[in-house]
């Protein structure tokens, strides 16, 4: 590999933040890092993504302490990426819940993920070894699930392909607040190495016709009022519509991959060079939007080798 991917290299502390997005409602972000979502209710707790190792899953436990000592009941996990799962053993809930889909995913190409993501960014699996193997729900849905924790009702749903085929959604009506993880982010890059392109507005409009007054992010920092979540799902189209537009150009014109992530980084560093992760999500982003806009439908499994050898050509 001619030159290490920017993430391989991204070895500094990220200052954590815990932000009340709605009445016992907690975002968990750290500058562009994985957020956690934590739901309080009545006589439980229900907790977002998980993080990627045990370790650091302890850390959103040392918040979640700091406000409640209700147990940890319910540990949702918005999509099967290995950073959102393999540390879900840590807060000792009784269920597990994904989409239908995404279990499908884990099913495919869960050990390809992790051994991938591992690869690339070492400094979110610190204390891998406390894995205990991939992480699997005991409870999957297709299109919509309603959990109450005591009074407080919680609905799980899938509102559309975006950054997974299995992403789902979790929707606080008391508050109106929701938790989307990496469907929408904020001044942080999408990682659309796995997404669909041309489904993810269409869910990022669902998200919208919700008028929400919160979202907990998948990345970046807690949106809280109208002005700031309606920013971010506009800025998420943005990103994604200028990623795929210029590489789609140039893949159904008979262009390389080079050729593609030239014209997206014309079109993109502008606008989001400044992003958190977004050395570390392009090149994913313009294979994936290279493959989209030639008919591949379901994205190609990410391996490490496949990686080194994608990186490989983007060099020439």
């Amino acid at each position: 590999m001619a030159k290490a991917f920017a993430s391989a290299g991204d070895l500094s502390e990220k200052k954590i933040s815990f932000t009340e997005v709605g009445r016992d409602l907690w975002a968990f972000t750290a500058e562009g890092d994985p957020n956690t979502g934590v739901i309080i209710g009545d006589d439980s707790v229900m907790v977002v993504d998980a993080q990627a190792t045990p370790r650091l899953a302890g850390q959103v436990m040392e918040k979640i302490r700091t406000v409640t000592d209700k147990p940890v009941k319910y540990v949702v996990l918005t999509h099967y990426h290995a950073v959102r799962v393999l540390g879900a053993s840590a807060y000792g809930a009784s269920e597990i819940i994904m989409s239908q889909k995404a279990r499908s995913m884990v099913v495919e190409r869960g050990q390809e993920d992790w051994d991938s993501e591992f690869q690339r960014f070492p400094r979110l699996f610190q204390g891998h070894e406390s894995i205990p193997g991939l992480t699997w729900p005991t409870l999957t849905f297709d299109d919509r699930m309603t959990l109450y924790l005591g009074k407080r009702r919680v609905d799980l749903s899938f509102l559309g392909r975006a950054h997974t085929a299995g992403d789902i959604v979790a929707h606080v009506p008391d508050e109106n607040v929701m938790f989307t993880g990496d469907i929408v982010e904020y001044h942080s890059a999408c990682y659309c190495g796995d997404g669909h392109f041309n489904d993810w507005a269409g869910t990022l409009a669902a998200v919208k016709a919700y008028d929400l007054a919160a979202i907990a992010p998948g990345r970046g920092d807690a949106l809280v009022g109208s002005k700031m979540v309606n920013a971010a799902l506009a800025n998420t189209a943005d990103f994604v519509r200028s990623t795929y537009r210029p590489v789609a150009r140039v893949a159904q014109g008979g262009g390389t991959l080079k050729q593609a992530w030239d014209a997206c980084r014309a079109e993109c560093d502008p606008k989001f060079s400044d992003y958190a992760i977004y050395e570390h999500c392009l090149p994913f982003n313009v294979a994936r939007a290279y493959d989209e806009a030639l008919g591949i439908d379901t994205p190609r499994i990410w391996t490490a080798e496949r990686d080194r050898q994608m990186w490989d050509a983007l060099q020439g």
